[in-house]
């Protein structure tokens, strides 16, 4: 994608960014290890040029190596930062908690970073807290907007700018690739029902609801939520069974838990479609991703942050407009489901011609009114 024109709809207000942390200013340059404390840290570095800044980026519960976000928006800003000569580092926590969370930023801002990239809903209220703390500090928060522990306040201040995607876009590409292929017995396995997780899981359905609609089919569909993001026997056994009974696809939803529908495809001849990045090199099972374009976006939000034009106080929500989702066609392995019909889909979604329900359009799948799709809800 253009960057200059991703820049001026993320200038505009019509776009998001992404997150990450390098280390080094050559292609060659080796990972930095990740810094764990949960010791708070006050920052005593110097004023520093904007120009001559680092970024910081701390991940979630997850592991750097998740093959799914941690992962992706971390090789963005190495990636970043290589081609621009800027340093960075990952920053680990030891635990997922609020308070960890913001121990693990003030660890980075008295480092020296000036800039620091939180992937995930749960840093919503640390970087509420830090914000104001640290206003000489840029924030980037992928997936979430600042807001109060007890969600009473929800305050983006000028430093920080909260990134969101429109997930039911490319869960509906996803969705109704499936379908248009010839599949009629799908699955969601989504991890934690976090608002991203579930418009992944609504446009899912609603794909999978069109295209069986114009084909005069009825699919059916198996949907489920983990409640967590690791790859679990649990989560395994679930997905095998389903294979077992007929599921030919399973769209694998949140971190690792791709992991466990993977590994349950391997074992009983499935197929599955992954998330966040493409995971074609995951498994032979992946016949496609549904994509965030998380590499891209944080190289946009970092070469406006080195512009002096960062977008401090805003929300952004970043979708096909702005080719920010997406299926890689370069890797899927459709049969019927042709460029031409990825093509034609894409541009009814960026032109807003399709508008998928997003997560808070129903209570559950089943209330989509999605009359092509028999969807067997499991709660936990």
């Amino acid at each position: 994608m253009n960057k200059s024109r991703i820049l001026a709809l993320l200038l505009a207000g019509g776009m998001l960014a992404g997150l990450t942390a390098c280390g080094g200013d050559t292609a060659t340059t080796p990972t930095p290890a990740p810094v764990e404390s949960t010791t708070p840290v006050e920052s005593t570095a110097p004023t520093v040029d904007p120009a001559d800044a680092s970024i910081a980026m701390i991940t979630d519960k997850g592991d750097i190596n998740d093959k799914s976000f941690n992962q992706g928006t971390w090789e963005g800003i190495q990636a970043y930062c290589a081609e621009n000569g800027k340093t960075c580092q990952y920053y680990k926590p030891v635990e997922a908690t609020t308070d960890a969370y913001i121990a693990m930023i003030e660890q980075a801002i008295g480092d020296g970073h000036k800039i620091v990239v939180t992937p995930g809903f749960l840093f919503e209220e640390p970087i509420y807290v830090v914000q104001d703390k640290y206003p000489d500090v840029s924030f980037v928060l992928i997936d979430g907007n600042p807001h109060s522990g007890d969600y009473s306040d929800f305050k983006t201040a000028d430093n920080t700018v909260g990134i969101l995607f429109s997930e039911e876009q490319v869960g509906y590409l996803a969705g109704y690739a499936a379908v248009k292929d010839g599949y009629t017995k799908l699955g969601f396995l989504g991890g934690q029902a976090v608002p991203a997780v579930v418009r992944y899981g609504y446009g899912f359905v609603q794909g999978a609801n069109d295209a069986a609609a114009e084909a005069g089919e009825t699919v059916d569909m198996m949907y489920y939520y983990t409640g967590g993001f690791d790859a679990t026997p649990e989560a395994q056994a679930l997905a095998a069974g389903w294979y077992q009974a007929g599921t030919e696809v399973v769209f694998g939803c949140g971190g690792s838990v791709g992991n466990s529908a993977m590994a349950a495809a391997e074992q009983n001849n499935g197929k599955v479609i992954g998330v966040d990045v493409d995971q074609s090199p995951e498994s032979d099972t992946v016949i496609s991703s549904a994509m965030k374009g998380l590499a891209e976006s944080v190289s946009q939000m970092l070469d406006a942050y080195y512009a002096g034009e960062f977008p401090g106080g805003q929300n952004l929500t970043l979708g096909a407009d702005s080719e920010a989702v997406k299926l890689p066609m370069e890797t899927s392995k459709w049969e019927n489901f042709t460029q031409a019909d990825y093509d034609d889909l894409f541009g009814k979604l960026a032109s807003g011609a399709i508008a998928p329900k997003k997560d808070d359009a129903a209570e559950s799948p089943v209330d989509l009114g999605c009359a092509n799709v028999n969807v067997t809800f499991i709660e936990q």
